[in-house]
């Protein structure tokens, strides 16, 4: 019998988690580790909230499905919820982030076709990540990610991020149904978006008749310190796709989009047989209550600040450090050298982060880190930065 029963499409480190409280993880042995990484963005609740758990106990003993037949007071509240929030108006649940994007694509398309326009293909950015679906994969950048699934969908172009010459003539150069573009880019090094570049992008739509879709799935629901990331730029896509947080950890993805946008679906050209159960739509509405009306926005915002001055103060010391990138509680230290060995020295001293790049560690902690928390961790990233910077005088050595 094989002894690894798993098809090997992760690469995953010898840790087992058992259990986590707050910021923190425990594994069979009862160690700890500081979690930055939040279940790459998902736990902003951390682990075992209390009324999170309160809230799943309850729904868990009455009513864990009943289909998209039938509707229930859980998801029609965290729908309006959504709504308001965003400020769009129709919203659409199901399981993850590739889905939430997949449907974004069909709504695009669909909305053309209903126009008499059809328009099939998309416009994407450079260094962009939107799911490993087929579709969600064909507007993907990274091409080692496409090449063994080709051929994917035709008709996607792929523009250099900030390049507003290149964006406004691809727009204008071809009848493209859609642009998606995260306005915080997660997978390539945490590269946010110029605020001129997205409002360029949302007047280049509206001139050319393209819908925007802002994929928020890792960037949003909070993450940066305002609902949605865009918001700093004043913009307010088409349809916005979210997932990761907003089931409090529960698997829930969902798109929000215009009226005019979103009714183009018609009973029977989409659905999910799981998206919006009352599971992930109880955790989902706790997580929400959280954020917007006890005060976890505004602790992100400060909290984010303060890490990111503490990263910066790293940076401005060690040799190895280059530049921080992002905002909120998503961040990024760019380095000098290799971060393996610095996310190896975290690991060692129970701090849970990732390289998103072979240069870059990625900073995704829940929302609820605490000061003393977050003290923690830049010291110790202080202490590993003091490694590498020795690895770096020793590779100037002649």
């Amino acid at each position: 019998m094989n002894p690894d029963p798993f098809i090997p499409c992760y690469r995953r480190l010898p840790l087992r988690f058992v259990r986590g409280e707050g910021a923190r993880l425990f594994t069979e042995d009862g160690r700890p580790y500081l979690d930055l990484l939040s279940g790459i963005a998902v736990n902003a609740l951390g682990h075992a909230h209390p009324r999170l758990v309160e809230a799943l106990r309850d729904q868990a003993g009455a009513l864990l499905h009943a289909s998209n037949l039938y509707r229930h007071p859980w998801g029609d509240e965290l729908a309006t919820r959504l709504a308001e929030a965003s400020g769009l108006d129709l919203v659409f649940f199901c399981n993850s982030g590739a889905e939430a994007n997949e449907t974004a694509l069909k709504i695009a398309r669909c909305h053309h076709h209903d126009l008499g326009d059809p328009r099939p293909g998309f416009l994407a950015l450079e260094g962009g990540f939107h799911g490993r679906s087929l579709g969600a994969l064909s507007i993907t950048a990274k091409e080692s990610y496409r090449r063994p699934f080709e051929p994917l969908l035709h008709g996607v172009e792929w523009l250099p991020p900030n390049d507003q010459a290149a964006l406004a003539a691809a727009l204008r150069g071809r009848r493209a149904a859609a642009l998606i573009l995260e306005p915080i880019q997660g997978e390539s090094g945490v590269h946010p978006l110029e605020e001129g570049y997205l409002q360029a992008a949302r007047d280049l739509c509206d001139e050319t008749g393209t819908l925007l879709i802002h994929d928020e799935i890792q960037c949003g629901a909070g993450r940066t310190g305002s609902f949605l990331a865009a918001e700093a730029a004043g913009v307010v896509p088409d349809l916005v796709t979210l997932a990761k947080p907003i089931g409090g950890g529960l698997p829930l993805g969902a798109v929000i989009a215009r009226a005019e946008v979103g009714k183009v679906l018609r009973p029977g050209d989409h659905g999910s047989t799981f998206g919006g159960n009352p599971m992930a739509c109880r955790g989902g509405l706790v997580f929400l209550e959280e954020l917007l009306d006890h005060g976890l926005l505004e602790r992100v915002a400060e909290g984010g600040a303060r890490f990111r001055e503490g990263l910066e103060e790293l940076a401005e010391r060690h040799p190895s450090a280059r530049e921080v990138r992002g905002r909120g509680y998503m961040l990024a230290l760019e380095l000098e050298v290799p971060a393996a060995p610095v996310l190896d020295a975290l690991l060692g001293e129970g701090v849970l982060a990732n390289a998103v790049t072979e240069t870059a560690l990625r900073f995704l902690p829940p929302y609820v880190l605490t000061d003393d928390e977050r003290e923690e961790a830049l010291s110790i990233l202080d202490r590993a930065l003091d490694a590498a910077d020795a690895t770096l005088h020793r590779s100037d050595d002649p």
